[in-house]
């Protein structure tokens, strides 16, 4: 009897030890990480797919903590590293293997975290990625590094993806245009240059669509003119006083007022909605340009990573509850 017990107190406590063991430090987020330089530079070759090294301090400060968190967990950044990279992982503050990674890089020990894109020689692909903490500025590089690999063309998901994280982080400004019907507004405006993020309500008891777009790309005045040449401008709200002004020339003083009290309506993207990607997580700018995509009758798969159809694949084949997504929810 005590036999058998001291048999499963060791077992059990032998398992705690491998699952401990397996578990996965926070700073490093979600991607599964090799841990040899060699190894690495072996896989490189073999494949034709550059290395993407993590230096990170385990266990790490909040900054580090926050990189992985927040960076490395994010779905679409842990697909393309992935898929496109041979992922490497430096701990700057061991000894061993690590250390000697880190002298050959030149890069300094208990260090916040430092991200470099190299080739099978481990020379820079990109400039060292230090001081930026930020999705946009890792999945910038990652784009950067893909587009100096001759055979390598960038994925349309991962173009997105950087091309949304530079815009919000430059800054979006929101604006609102009245119609018909929101629902055909959405398809409208949602394909449009510079359109980051639709979304279909009601304000002053009209049907309205809430714009998010980059005036760095598109001025609001040709953003009004394209939705109003689609009778997708009717009317706008807003609360810059330069987008009243324009509206007020272009569509009269009675077609433009101040924005208050928008109220989403309840069926997020319409069009997306009747399809089994309304339990696909994606990027609002991925759901704005595939909602105006089926609404017009187009393919969207280029839009999506193949993590991404693996989830269409299996809402379509109706194992919807494998999916633990909520409907309408975005990364």
């Amino acid at each position: 009897m005590l036999l058998r017990q001291f048999l499963f107190i060791a077992v059990l406590a032998l398992f705690v030890a491998v699952a401990g063991a397996q578990k996965q430090p926070v700073e490093t987020g979600s991607v599964k990480w090799y841990r040899s330089l060699d190894e690495a530079v072996k896989l490189s070759k073999q494949t034709q797919k550059p290395i993407l090294i993590l230096f990170q301090e385990i266990p790490g400060c909040s900054t580090c903590r926050n990189y992985g968190q927040n960076v490395l967990t994010h779905p679409l950044i842990v697909e393309a590293i992935e898929t496109f990279f041979v992922p490497l992982c430096i701990h700057n503050n061991k000894g061993g293997a690590d250390k000697k990674a880190l002298k050959y890089f030149r890069e300094p020990s208990w260090n916040n975290p430092v991200v470099r894109i190299v080739s099978d020689d481990l020379k820079d692909l990109i400039p060292r990625i230090a001081g930026q903490y930020s999705k946009a500025a890792l999945v910038h590089g990652m784009v950067q590094a893909l587009q100096k690999r001759p055979r390598q063309a960038v994925p349309l998901y991962l173009e997105l993806l950087d091309k949304e994280l530079q815009a919000r982080k430059s800054g979006l400004t929101t604006t609102y245009f009245a119609m018909y019907c929101f629902w055909a507004g959405e398809k409208e405006i949602g394909d449009m240059q510079g359109v980051y993020s639709t979304t279909a309500g009601y304000m002053d008891g009209k049907e309205v669509v809430k714009v998010e777009y980059n005036p760095l790309e598109v001025s609001y005045f040709a953003l009004l003119q394209a939705a109003n040449d689609v009778h997708c401008g009717d009317e706008v709200y807003s609360n810059r006083s330069s987008e009243i002004r324009i509206a007020k020339q272009t569509l009269g003083t009675r077609k433009a007022h101040p924005a208050s009290g928008f109220k989403p309506d309840k069926t997020p993207k319409y069009y997306l909605n009747k399809t089994p990607y309304r339990y696909v997580r994606m990027t609002a700018l991925q759901a704005c340009r595939a909602n105006s995509r089926l609404a017009k009758g187009m393919h969207c798969e280029n839009l999506f990573s193949p993590g991404q159809l693996q989830q269409y694949r299996i809402a379509k084949e109706g194992k919807r509850n494998r999916l633990k997504v909520t409907i309408g929810h975005y990364f």
